[in-house]
Parts: structure tokens; C-alpha cells; sequence
């Protein structure tokens, strides 16, 4: 992956990230959804900015993907992209002060090690 492939792997990754923190703000402002206030929730959806934000972002993270996809194989772009999980958990602990229990970090660990053997070139 040359450096051209990695700043789009990045943009895709950040982007999806961004969209993910802006989709949790704004899940935060409508609060929980019951069978009383579904359709209103919905109709909120479209007048929340941070929803609207946070879809913008994950527009823009899948045109990264669309182009990364135009230089490198989907076998290596697919899993590389699932550094978008290491870097939520990351930021629900600095930002939602969410913790991370043993198992998870596990889990992290096993996929970026997954990543860097998927994406490494001899």
C-alpha cells in the first residue's frame, strides 16, 4: 500500500469514525425510542444536525472507500477498514468515558494484528 492508499484507508477510516461520534451525539439528543414516540423520533432524525452530520461523514468515508477500492484489492481494503472498530472503542473511552474491559482489548489487539497481516507486502 503506497501512500496514496493509505491517506484514503485514513479518510475512510476517520470519516466513518466522525460519523459514528456525531450519530452517537445526536442519538443522545433524542433520547430512547418505545412505540410511543417512534415516528416523531424518525421525524427528528432529519432536523438533528449532528444526525445529519454524523450521515454526511459516513457519505464521505464510503466515496474514501469507493476510491481506495479503485487501487487496492477488496482482500486487503475489507479487513483494513476494521480499524473503524478499534478507533470507536477509543473513542467512547476518551470521549463517553466508556470502559474497556480485558476481553475487548483482546479483541482489539487480535484485529489489528489481523490488519497488519492482511495489508503487509513483502
Amino acid at each position: 500500500m503506497n501512500l496514496q492508499e493509505f491517506f484514503l484507508l485514513l479518510m475512510s477510516i476517520l470519516t466513518s469514525v466522525g460519523g459514528q461520534f456525531f450519530l452517537k451525539m445526536g442519538a443522545l439528543k433524542l433520547g430512547r425510542v418505545n412505540t410511543t414516540n417512534t415516528v416523531s423520533h424518525i421525524l427528528r432524525i432529519t432536523t438533528t444536525p449532528e444526525l445529519i452530520i454524523g450521515l454526511g461523514c459516513y457519505g464521505l468515508g464510503a466515496l474514501a472507500y469507493i476510491l481506495l477500492l479503485t487501487r487496492v484489492n477488496l482482500s486487503v481494503a475489507g479487513p483494513s477498514v476494521s480499524l473503524v472498530y478499534v478507533f470507536s472503542v477509543l473513542l467512547d473511552y476518551f470521549i463517553f468515558k466508556e470502559s474497556i474491559p480485558v476481553t475487548r482489548l483482546v479483541g482489539l489487539s487480535l484485529i489489528i494484528s489481523g490488519v497488519i497481516l492482511v495489508a503487509w507486502q513483502k
